[in-house]
């Protein structure tokens, strides 16, 4: 997203927008697939073009210690980033404000540590905030953004771009949940140790009978 001039920030104005326009279900259905489907391509085709997303994995790779932040609805994205990563390397760390505190983290980090930020319209300003605090401090920053002039894409050491349009009254989070599965895929696929990780981490899975069934 370059900024498409997507016009109402906020969902309810998208709603009166958007939503009430539509009197047949099916238009709305069609609209929707359609926008979801360019979102799709057109993300996929810029970080082919761009190499972001394989410079964002070998970032994380190579870090250290791993830090994720979102906030909002940016947080859904954040924990899910933070568990497929969990996956297949050590020392990730989601920043949730409890059991890590970004007032903790910014107080110890170093040149080898990474944090990755989900900033998303509405773009809240404590994510950005600690992504800025944490560059300064000398660490590394990788930005998932829907805009390449967002504050976050500007400071950013590696900025993905996502398409985020959508004829609904929120944004859409196809391509963003699908750049955050690629990223944990590909940083696993370069990770070394990450097939010994993995494996241990199933026998711990079945020992602690986690899930029901096999």
């Amino acid at each position: 997203m370059t900024g498409e001039g997507r016009g109402p920030s906020s969902p309810d104005e998208r709603y009166g927008a958007r939503l009430r326009r539509r009197s047949s279900s099916t238009l709305l259905l069609d609209r929707l697939l359609e926008h979801e489907t360019a979102n799709l391509a057109d993300t996929a085709q810029r970080i082919r073009e761009d190499g972001t997303l394989e410079r964002a994995a070998a970032t994380i790779v190579a870090a250290r210690r791993r830090f994720v932040i979102g906030g909002a609805k940016s947080a859904a994205y954040a924990a899910l980033l933070a568990i497929d990563l969990s996956a297949s390397l050590a020392n990730v760390t989601l920043i949730d404000g409890l059991a890590a505190r970004p007032v903790d983290i910014l107080c110890d980090v170093r040149t080898d540590d990474v944090l990755v930020a989900f900033s998303l319209r509405r773009y809240t300003r404590h994510t950005i905030a600690v992504a800025r605090e944490f560059a300064a401090a000398g660490g590394t920053v990788v930005g998932i953004t829907d805009d390449e002039g967002s504050s976050l894409a500007q400071f950013a050491d590696v900025a993905i771009v996502v398409g985020t349009r959508s004829a609904s009254y929120v944004d859409s989070p196809t391509a963003v949940a699908a750049v955050t599965h690629i990223l944990a895929t590909l940083t696993a696929a370069s990770a070394k140790g990450a097939r010994r990780r993995l494996t241990r981490r199933e026998a711990v899975t079945r020992e602690l009978e986690i899930y029901e069934g096999a």
